[in-house]
């Protein structure tokens, strides 16, 4: 059976709550549930493999910090794929608005947490006004994700490049390297992951337990049964695409105080990173299908991968096959549920047609 979450039907009907169940049993059902027994198998190779360098929290807290810009880029990601859309720029938007939020910062002094506060907003409202763009494009214009994505991937680079020569930015703020770039709570724990789970906390319980996220499922299930049961599919496309360059934004501004400096070149590979996880974690790239907690699942794969090879000595690039090879397989696990279900329903409906005509 399909695990799509929730149906249009129950759009029609229309109570949040009708939902939670299903998100509870569908979620052990789901392939996020199996990757995570993936996960767990490659955690535990390699911690037989290198039981005194890998399987140590000192490790473990390496790759959690390494991880953590992924997944406050794959939240927005999740709800983007969810409503059978795609965006390619975010790696883009994260390195325009940290390249616009360096330059505020420096001409406003440098220093200090009023000028990284101002250094904070200004990445995220940058974000905004990128996903506003992609968003009003693709709902309003009707241009396909695709497109309208692949542009704003290259417009935010090169106006990112264009305002600095080219030449990455280092005068970052010391409060936000020393702080969110490698600060620490309780002792050992990363303020920058301690960030990223707020952002998966608050994501997850938008996606699975409120009416947004009842709509962004509706709207990847079917968007004419949406507009049909009354659902502002234009609006609603519009604020997922902005959420995601909000979030696209808040990396930035993470990145930038983790690396100290803009990183240009650095984020190339970052949009497809994310999308690769998303769709790991058992979101459909056919939309309606998803979860948070896929997506962080599927984050983890990768990062687990790198680390786990640097330490035992495989070739790092052994990661990419890796990676490629469960992206395809998860594609492949996808497409054979969907023809599953969809059999199965109509073999449910020829039934109910052949029983009808008996008894008429």
């Amino acid at each position: 059976m399909s695990t799509k979450t929730p149906p249009t039907e129950t759009v029609a009907i229309g109570t949040v709550e009708d939902t939670k169940p299903n998100f509870v049993v569908g979620l052990l059902k789901a392939q996020a549930f199996q990757i995570l027994l993936i996960l767990i198998v490659i955690v535990l190779i390699f911690s037989v493999l290198a039981p005194d360098s890998f399987a140590q929290w000192s490790n473990f807290r390496l790759i959690i910090q390494n991880a953590s810009i992924l997944a406050v880029l794959g939240v927005g990601m999740t709800y983007i794929i969810i409503t059978s859309g795609i965006d390619l720029s975010i790696g883009s938007v994260l390195v325009f608005s940290g390249v616009v939020s360096a330059l505020t910062m420096r001409a406003l002094g440098g220093e200090g947490w009023g000028v990284a506060s101002i250094g904070i907003l200004v990445s995220i409202l940058s974000g905004v006004c990128w996903g506003l763009f992609n968003g009003f494009l693709i709902a309003k214009a009707k241009i396909p994700p695709l497109i309208v994505t692949l542009g704003s991937l290259g417009m935010a680079l090169g106006l990112a490049q264009i305002l600095t020569g080219g030449v990455d930015i280092r005068d970052v703020p010391t409060v936000l390297t020393v702080s969110i770039g490698y600060g620490n709570v309780f002792g050992s724990l990363p303020i920058i992951s301690v960030i990223a789970l707020v952002v998966v906390v608050i994501g997850a319980i938008v996606l699975h337990f409120t009416k947004f996220g009842l709509y962004t499922y509706a709207v990847g299930s079917s968007e004419l049964a949406a507009r049909r049961v009354g659902v502002k599919v234009d609006r609603h496309l519009i604020s997922v695409y902005t959420l995601s360059g909000a979030l696209a934004g808040l990396a930035g501004i993470l990145a930038l105080s983790q690396f100290s400096t803009t990183a240009i070149a650095g984020q190339s590979q970052t949009n497809l990173n994310v999308i690769a996880a998303v769709v790991i974690g058992g979101t459909s790239l056919f939309g309606g299908v998803g979860t948070i907690f896929g997506t962080v699942v599927g984050l983890f794969i990768p990062a687990v991968l790198q680390n786990g090879f640097v330490i035992t000595g495989v070739q790092p690039f052994w990661q990419q096959v890796a990676v490629g090879a469960v992206l395809i397989t998860a594609v492949y696990v996808d497409q054979v549920r969907r023809t599953a279900a969809t059999r199965g329903n109509t073999q449910s409906l020829w039934r109910k047609f052949v029983s009808g005509g008996r008894r008429g």
